[in-house]
């Protein structure tokens, strides 16, 4: 039997220290690492839980994140709750196995801790590696700041296991902005974190001898259609229980969580779009602007980045005059990912509003607030006219001359 560990009302931890202790009080079976900065200490700290009796688990030590996520696969395919993280480098060396996971229905939980993605090398937070990962079958949910970090993995858990989804899920949070700033976070005690995501259920295990199942299977032109069209099924048809497990976490908790998250939005008549902690940067900024100057901005985010919150960007977008949608991550040749999505959404709305895609914040730039307020006033001066009176995608904060591409062209 596992130590209980006392926890205080509120504790002062960083985002990696909360997301640990959501795996520790999931008591996790198996957590299978290779470590990399700077989700290092999330397993880090579940080792030392592990070792210091807090876990009745096993910390599996590899060689490599492709073999950390290969472990997984076999833990969970063998009947565990398995958990682990990575970030970058790491990210992209296990995604030949995540999408093994995926295709397999294992109920993995993996921490990814955002970090830029070589070359050249650089570990601060951007969110080309969440990028990568939005093919890859997996749940994707994001945190904005250490409490979510926390609230967010013990809803994981209880998403991922249900049966009605049994699809592994990621959970996000920035590289150092969130996984290394200390900040209030109100736990639940290890009692009520256990009783809200409940004992694991396997399904299917390998360990059951007394019924044999096959995990891997090589399918071809005859069935891998109709498998990988049933999986993405399971993913779109998620969101039904990714909002009953938010709405039982509120009743528990009284913290609230949706699938796509609106600041200000009500009379807003600019906005922008984003992920991760410059969600906070972005809603004081909108604040402070309609203080200051009137002006009526708002903010809209993702809190599931896949099943992506489709019909719910259109609705709330569905009165605005002018977006910005910002992407963490260089799009290399093409408009960054969250915009063509944004884009999509709106493209399907009798209101289109006028859209436009800021590159920001790489290799851990800084996003501040007086770059926040820049946007916003710019999508009130696109609003004013009535037509983007800038290139369609341009860099914001970079040093040097402004770039931007897509050049605008209007029939007179």
């Amino acid at each position: 039997m596992a130590e209980k560990m006392e926890l205080n009302e509120v504790e002062v931890w960083d985002g990696n220290y909360a997301a640990a202790q959501a795996l520790r009080q999931a008591q996790v079976d198996v957590v299978a690492a290779y470590p990399i900065t700077p989700s290092t200490p999330i397993v880090e700290n579940y080792g030392a839980f592990v070792a210091n009796g807090y876990i009745d688990g096993e910390f599996v030590m590899v060689e490599s994140e492709h073999a950390a996520m290969s472990g997984c696969v076999g833990a969970a395919a063998a009947g565990g709750r398995v958990a682990t993280a990575t970030s970058s480098q790491g990210f992209m060396l296990m995604i030949e196995v995540l999408y093994q996971a995926s295709g397999m229905r294992l109920p993995i939980i993996l921490n990814v801790v955002n970090r830029a993605i070589a070359s050249p090398l650089n570990v601060r937070g951007d969110h080309g590696d969440m990028y990568a990962g939005r093919d890859s079958g997996w749940i994707q949910l994001d945190a904005f700041n250490a409490q979510e970090a926390y609230d967010l993995n013990l809803c994981a858990f209880k998403i991922g296991e249900d049966i009605n989804v049994r699809l592994p899920v990621m959970v996000h949070q920035d590289g150092f902005l969130t996984s290394h700033t200390a900040q209030n976070v109100y736990p639940l005690s290890d009692d009520e974190a256990y009783a809200f995501i409940g004992d694991y259920k396997p399904v299917d295990e390998m360990l059951d001898f007394t019924r044999a199942v096959t995990y891997g299977a090589q399918t071809e032109e005859d069935w891998h259609y109709e498998h990988k069209a049933k999986q993405h099924r399971a993913l779109m048809d998620s969101y039904t229980v990714i909002d009953r497990v938010f709405a039982e976490f509120k009743e528990k908790t009284g913290r609230e969580y949706k699938r796509l998250e609106s600041y200000l939005m009500e009379d807003a008549e600019v906005a922008i779009v984003a992920l991760g902690s410059t969600v906070e940067t972005a809603l004081l900024a909108a604040k402070q602007l309609r203080e200051s100057e009137g002006l009526k901005a708002g903010v809209v985010a993702p809190r599931v980045f896949r099943p992506f919150p489709f019909n719910e960007i259109r609705d709330a977008l569905a009165n605005v005059k002018a977006v910005a949608v910002l992407d963490r991550s260089c799009p290399m040749g093409a408009m960054g990912a969250l915009f063509n999505e944004v884009s999509a959404a709106m493209y399907a709305s009798p209101h289109r509003p006028l859209i436009t895609n800021f590159i920001y914040g790489l290799g851990g730039r800084d996003f501040s607030l007086e770059d926040a307020k820049a946007i916003f006033r710019e999508q009130k001066g696109h609003a004013d006219v009535g037509y983007i009176t800038t290139p369609l995608q341009q860099f914001s904060g970079l040093r040097g001359p402004k770039l931007g591409f897509y050049e605008m062209k209007r029939s007179k």
